[in-house]
């Protein structure tokens, strides 16, 4: 299993880090995708993967931060993009559920994150949240960058427009929760070739581990629900959600 999109960085996991890494381990997680959310995560993710052989690093600025962007910021992020464990730019996107930053800002930032991800010939890691309209009009203006939606709570209608775009979708643990019926239709409508599996762990722990601290080992319990969900062997879903996984990040 690889874990997509994870934030081992995250000052959650600073006293028992060796001990969660030797957990996935065990639960046969080959490769942790380690997702910055602003500077200093996305140097920490750097860090994490020099460290361990297992670990690759996402550096970018998330929606929320994006009213701490200056040229600063952006200085870093070219520097560090140029590490060889870097596979991907973000997370990314909008989000209009808190708006943390102002939309505008928002929007502009998206936009210089594809403009470095087009520059490095990287993909991008995007979050959207209450902004389907306006994701989908600024994807569309970079139809040569290869997007992951991580994440995804979008609708099937909205998971075709990506699609037909050539973009991946990714899912974590609320694919298990009781009130994900919506959501459960548009994992049996994406094409298993396009699926990612995640934990964006230190959140959304997935059904049975609701509620506690996500990690992730976790990520097996998002494997067999979407297993179940497509009516396959757990076997088939993991070696497509890998090979998946391979072919976005370029592995």
């Amino acid at each position: 299993m690889f874990d997509s999109h994870a934030h081992l960085n995250d000052e959650q996991f600073e006293s028992d880090l060796a001990e969660v890494i030797v957990r996935a381990k065990e639960w046969g997680v080959e490769r942790i995708i380690n997702v910055g959310f602003d500077i200093p995560s996305s140097q920490k993710a750097v860090e994490l993967a020099e460290i361990y052989p297992q670990m690759y690093a996402v550096i970018g600025i998330h929606p929320h931060e994006a009213k701490l962007w200056d040229e600063s910021a952006d200085e870093t992020l070219r520097t560090l993009a140029t590490h060889k464990k870097v596979v991907a730019i973000g997370e990314t996107g909008l989000d209009y559920y808190y708006d943390h930053s102002p939309r505008e800002q928002q929007q502009t930032i998206f936009r210089q994150h594809f403009l470095l991800a087009q520059k490095l010939n990287l993909p991008l890691v995007i979050h959207s949240r209450d902004a389907t309209a306006d994701t989908l009009a600024i994807v569309r203006e970079f139809t040569d960058v290869s997007c992951l939606l991580h994440c995804f709570s979008g609708s099937v209608e909205t998971a075709k427009q990506y699609l037909e775009m050539g973009d991946y979708l990714s899912f974590a643990g609320p694919i298990t929760f009781k009130n994900a019926s919506r959501l459960q239709e548009v994992v049996r409508a994406v094409p298993l070739d396009r699926i990612l599996i995640e934990t964006d762990c230190p959140y959304l722990a997935p059904v049975p581990k609701r509620g506690k601290r996500n990690e992730p080992a976790n990520v097996r319990y998002v494997a067999e629900k979407l297993a179940e969900l497509r009516d396959v062997n757990l076997d088939t879903l993991l070696a497509a959600t890998r090979e998946n996984t391979i072919r976005f990040f370029k592995f």
